[in-house]
């Protein structure tokens, strides 16, 4: 079982099956080039031949760089298909501590919120915790913790938290202060205009 790296890019979640992946892809690589290591795939409208082609070009692309992790999210079988390192899963999502024992050779994180009982992170590797910080994802759903909020997520935690939720590279220093291990961030990289660039800016932000 291997944990995510420090800096996690989510896709979009909005690709569908009758549209080229080639736009993610070039994103994907272009941000490899410059210090990204891990991506998260979700993408929910994507049948399970799309998703498993797509989870399979992403692993190429993660094997040609060192450290690469894919993460899948919620499709426990395409994620041992894909030869993937990681399930998340989300609030729909089965409880960790009930999961097939053919999963648990994978990372199992979880998506997490202030609202949570501790009880219901139980058997997670890893958290997601957010948002931290306002974001049009989780905007008059869920109120943004700030960091108070994530470093309280932190000590109740038993696994290693990831904040989540409207980062920017300069909020690196506040979410290591929190003692969370990283951040992963939906639209921070791999929906910029220039991916390479602002992975370069993340991470260098959490290794500074």
């Amino acid at each position: 079982m291997r944990l995510p790296p420090r800096l996690l890019a989510l896709t979009p979640g909005t690709l569908r099956a009758s549209e080229p992946q080639v736009a993610l892809l070039q994103a994907v690589a272009a941000a490899l080039s410059s210090g990204l290591r891990g991506v998260l795939l979700r993408e929910p409208g994507l049948d399970e031949r799309a998703f498993l082609d797509l989870a399979r070009a992403l692993r190429r692309l993660l094997d040609g760089v060192e450290g690469g992790w894919l993460g899948v999210h919620d499709r426990g079988h395409l994620a041992l298909l894909a030869g993937a390192d990681g399930l998340h899963l989300g609030f729909r999502s089965l409880a960790p501590e009930r999961l097939p024992s053919a999963y648990r050779a994978l990372a199992v994180g979880l998506s997490a919120h202030a609202a949570d009982a501790t009880a219901r992170w139980a058997g997670a590797d890893y958290l997601f915790f957010g948002p931290v910080r306002a974001t049009p994802s989780k905007e008059g759903r869920l109120a943004p913790t700030g960091f108070d909020g994530l470093a309280e997520a932190v000590e109740r935690s038993a696994a290693p938290v990831w904040a989540l939720g409207g980062l920017a590279p300069d909020d690196a220093a506040a979410v290591r202060a929190a003692g969370a291990r990283g951040i992963a961030t939906l639209g921070g990289i791999l929906a910029s205009d220039d991916p390479g660039a602002a992975a370069r800016r993340y991470a260098g932000a959490l290794a500074a």
